[in-house]
């Protein structure tokens, strides 16, 4: 099992800091783009809960105008109108998820693990749920494989976090603690693969 986490930090270490410096011409463009559409702030920085229950704050490009985080709920659906014209593309490439690259060097995520939650959904959590927290957060799991089109699965409903709550949160926590009986670094590699091949068919 150590080795298993070892093996899993060096990838880790390895390929985050090769993306980011690979990175890095598109980092820059994608930060002015940002701030060239409002003047705001490039970065959108919230509170997550990570490994063993403990907070950090997880990085993205910010996608909406500023404050939209105090102005509405938590989750996004289709056609969210706080969402700039740049977040729009941003979003559905993926790119805003980019600066998490950071957060996987220093430790508080990883490429493949359950995408991290705000407080206020893991306050909900049944204790058979919570184990999901002793489980390093991820870029990307099986789960946002699965609701790929979670933004339009909620958009559909006419109560979108109730939705989230009650059929979408439950089964990414089902479908992750499956994975992490069986994953490995293999396979969290075909899931990387599966990933970015999900992402660039949603391009065309």
């Amino acid at each position: 099992m150590r080795n298993d986490y070892l093996a899993k930090r060096a990838f880790d270490l390895v390929f985050a800091s090769l993306g980011l410096v690979a990175l890095s011409p598109m980092l820059f463009v994608i930060a002015a783009a940002v701030k060239l559409s409002d003047g705001g702030p490039v970065l959108f920085k919230q509170e997550r809960v990570g490994l063993h229950g403990k907070t950090f704050r997880i990085l993205k490009f910010r996608t909406m105008f500023v404050g939209a985080e105090r102005t509405g709920r938590q989750i996004t659906a289709a056609g969210d109108q706080r969402i700039t014209r740049i977040g729009r593309f941003l979003r559905k490439a993926k790119f805003d998820e980019l600066p998490q690259l950071w957060n996987v060097l220093r430790g508080q995520m990883s490429f493949v693990g359950p995408r991290p939650e705000v407080p206020r959904y893991v306050q909900m959590y049944s204790p058979e749920q919570r184990a999901i927290l002793e489980l390093l957060p991820g870029i990307t799991d099986l789960a946002s494989i699965t609701f790929y089109r979670e933004e339009e699965i909620l958009a559909k409903s006419a109560n979108p976090e109730q939705t989230y709550v009650h059929e979408v949160m439950p089964e990414k926590i089902r479908l992750n603690l499956e994975y992490a009986s069986t994953g490995n670094l293999k396979s969290d590699f075909q899931l990387i693969v599966m990933t970015i091949t999900r992402i660039t068919r949603s391009r065309k």
